[in-house]
């Protein structure tokens, strides 16, 4: 399993990108960047603040053959977020149910899942936003940025590789071919 990259400068918001992209091309598994997005949207409806220089990117793929519950491959997706923090940050990181991840019980990471049908195909978009370098300030609501944890600048371009191979090489274990 391969994601295509396709990068944008900027989008109104990568998950709607990526379910344009499914319902108008023959493309099973993609991911979507954006440099910015200006309508980012969270769970419930809320909006994801978008501040540049954070990571925008928005996974798409066939779910044909995997024989998970939604549930069950959002804690996946969450797992593989986590471990890409993880090769960065080697203290606890929490999993807030049902998609956030946390750090010193502040926000770093959402992520947005969602469905959509293509005649009798069905593909899971999964939105994720990490604060890789600014987070917002959100009243009653704390959030954390990668590069303050660390005190280290982070390329962008290496943590996108490396979230790419992470679900390429994860989620072909649950595809049943």
């Amino acid at each position: 399993m391969k994601f295509r990259i396709l990068r944008f400068k900027k989008l109104k918001s990568t998950n709607d990108t990526a379910i344009r992209i499914i319902r108008n091309s023959n493309l099973k598994y993609g991911m979507i960047i954006a440099e910015t997005q200006s309508k980012g949207r969270g769970q419930y409806g809320r909006k994801w603040i978008s501040l540049k220089g954070n990571l925008f990117v928005s996974f798409f793929f066939s779910l044909d053959g995997i024989n998970l519950t939604i549930a069950q491959i959002t804690k996946l997706n969450c797992l593989f977020v986590k471990k890409l923090i993880s090769k960065y940050y080697k203290k606890k990181i929490v999993y807030k149910k049902p998609n956030d991840l946390l750090i010193k019980g502040k926000k770093i990471c959402g992520i947005l899942q969602e469905r959509v049908n293509k005649f009798n195909n069905k593909f899971l978009v999964v939105g994720i936003g990490l604060n890789l370098i600014k987070n917002p300030l959100i009243s009653n609501y704390p959030t954390i940025n990668l590069n303050d944890l660390i005190n280290k600048k982070i390329s962008k371009k290496k943590i996108i590789m490396e979230l790419k191979i992470i679900f390429e090489k994860n989620l072909i274990k649950f595809v049943n071919i």
